[in-house]
């Protein structure tokens, strides 16, 4: 049978490494016929993944769109990992796949890797007040569409534009809104997510854990693992011509479970004073402001999205599909000691840790990296 030829992007990131570790190694027959192409930014990391089978090109960065849609037409499937606040490589490469779809008659799909920052509320400012739990299997198209025309959001308005140019090009897009993910990833570069890991950071420097006002705050949340195993089941279904929703109804919750921001707080200092990091249990109460300061040099809206909103989200539409999580990741307590003893390790500091300018550039720019 023929090889099935996929693109990815973000392969050197969090999620996109673990995704590549996670096809690699898949057992499934539908999987094992792929052969990924992913695009990076250095000559040494392209050497590394090609060790492991990948066909890996050097390329300038998103911004290059013009190859990244010539790519795409080469190939059956793209996965973007890299950023889910670019739309226009999304555009390009979905664009890429519709020239592959006119040439070949083929089907071909568009899986774009975002996050439920797109529903996150506001709660503290009171600018925008949200913490009902959303089902998949409600009409979250329209939800977001009228959240944009309500006040836009760079994350939501590429999630917008990946229906909306699929549908106008005929591609089926698939759009999987993650929550919080924690654990190590398995990928060969970055190991580490942005949300649980700063809490480590800020609390090593602080000398105890830290949290904005009660903590009272939910999010959903994935153990990296669990969400790279859903991309595989995804995947298979996709290739093997079954029934799975797209375009519109194509917008996939991927969550296990949910927490209080004082909950991941508690769980950074319970394991970081095991680990021998932190002097004491205790979690600090900070205010929005003092936060900001503190962690993103001043950023209030980011600060706020991103470690004191609700998003809350229900993966109705993975489990219809037969997806079944594995159990033993779903503890998010458990795995803040693995994640710690990584934080810790860190040897390129300049590289990884978030700095006040470095972790409102990461988090403005959806960067899964």
């Amino acid at each position: 049978m023929a090889d099935i030829k996929l693109l990815l992007t973000g392969a050197t990131g969090y999620i996109g490494g673990s995704i590549l570790t996670q096809l690699l190694q898949s057992e499934l027959p539908i999987i094992k016929r792929i052969k990924v192409t992913a695009v990076v930014r250095q000559e040494s990391q392209a050497a590394l993944l090609r060790e492991h089978g990948v066909n890996a090109i050097v390329f300038s960065g998103l911004e290059d769109t013009e190859l990244l849609q010539q790519l795409a037409s080469e190939h059956d499937m793209v996965i973007n990992t890299a950023s889910t606040f670019h739309p226009a490589s999304a555009k390009a490469m979905i664009l890429g796949l519709a020239a592959r779809k006119k040439q070949t008659t083929q089907a071909v799909h568009f899986i774009h890797t975002s996050g439920t920052g797109s529903i996150a509320d506001l709660p503290l400012s009171s600018t925008y007040l949200d913490n009902r739990k959303h089902s998949d299997k409600d009409d979250t198209y329209s939800y977001l569409k009228k959240r944009e025309e309500e006040g836009p959001f760079p994350q939501r308005s590429t999630d917008m534009l990946v229906v909306d140019t699929g549908l106008q090009a005929d591609v089926k897009t698939y759009t999987l809104m993650s929550p919080t993910i924690f654990g190590v990833g398995t990928g060969h570069f970055n190991k580490l997510s942005i949300q649980v890991p700063f809490f480590m950071r800020a609390a090593v420097e602080a000398k105890h854990a830290q949290v904005i006002g009660e903590g009272a705050s939910i999010w959903s949340d994935i153990h990296i693992d669990n969400l790279s195993d859903f991309y595989e089941f995804l995947i298979s279904k996709i290739l093997s011509d079954e029934d799975v929703p797209h375009g519109k109804k194509g917008i996939y919750f991927t969550e296990t479970g949910e927490h209080t921001w004082m909950e991941v707080s508690k769980a950074v200092a319970k394991a970081g004073l095991k680990l021998g990091a932190l002097p004491t249990e205790e979690v600090e109460k900070l205010s929005l402001e003092q936060a900001a300061e503190k962690w993103v040099g001043g950023n209030l809206m980011f600060t706020e999205l991103g470690f004191a909103s609700n998003s809350r989200s229900q993966a109705d539409l993975a489990k219809e599909l037969g997806w079944t999580p594995k159990v033993g990741l779903l503890n998010l307590e458990h795995a803040c000691l693995e994640e710690f003893r990584a934080v810790m390790s860190e040897t390129q500091k300049d590289d990884k840790l978030l700095t006040k300018a470095n972790v409102a550039k990461k988090v403005s720019e959806g960067k899964s990296d």
